[in-house]
């Protein structure tokens, strides 16, 4: 054998050696060799009936828990949007709620003046236009959900109505409104200020009988 051959003899053997030293020492740390790192999973054809069972059931368990949050998701979402086209609309119902108490005031002055009006023997033109004036308002908040509450020869309301005294009135049922004092309205069907009225009360004699 020349030098060569016994040179790449000694060579060979060398790298022999360090890799027989390098598997001692990762036995030594506990180390797993590389091809036995990672455990192949077993194959379908290689798996028993039971495990091919369990494991079928183990995935519609999976399947029905990501259906079950899927549909509460779902329903969470919807909620949420049904909650804010309900907010809107009730925004938009009320929004102009506080404006249209600011102008009740306005209202009760000018019917205050035509009532007054009305009663002098010598009514002037100008009645007409603040009469023509009101119509015109009112008919303008009546298109924004302004309505009036019913109150004159109805029975007492504490939903709707505010007594303020009580009268005896043959002429009216006990219990019934008598006299409207100031007018009270609903804004799409909410009340933003209740009927200021005067409610009948029954009459003593009439107690007196059904004794």
């Amino acid at each position: 054998m020349n030098g060569i051959g016994v040179e790449k003899k000694e060579e060979t053997e060398r790298v022999e050696d360090h890799k027989e030293m390098d598997r001692k020492r990762e036995k030594a740390e506990g180390r797993k060799e590389p091809d036995t790192k990672f455990r192949k999973a077993k194959k379908a054809e290689d798996m028993t009936k039971q495990e091919l069972l369990k494991k079928l059931r183990d995935t519609e368990e999976e399947a029905q828990k990501n259906y079950d949050l899927y549909m509460r998701t779902y329903a969470e979402m919807e909620n949420i949007k049904k909650r804010g086209i309900k907010e809107r609309q009730e925004l938009s119902k009320y929004a102009n709620e506080s404006l249209i108490k600011e102008i009740l005031p306005v209202i009760d002055n000018l019917q205050k003046a035509i009532s007054h009006a009305q009663n002098d023997k010598n009514p002037s033109g100008l009645v007409e236009g603040i009469e023509l004036t009101l119509d015109s308002l009112l008919k303008t908040l009546e298109k924004a959900g302004l309505k009036e509450v019913e109150a004159e020869g109805k029975p007492f309301d504490p939903n709707f109505h505010q007594a303020i005294s009580k009268q005896r009135d043959d002429k009216v049922a006990p219990g019934h409104v008598i006299m409207e004092l100031q007018k009270g309205y609903l804004l799409n069907g909410r009340l933003i200020r209740p009927s200021m009225v005067v409610i009948s009360e029954e009459n003593d004699s009439k107690r007196e009988d059904t004794v």
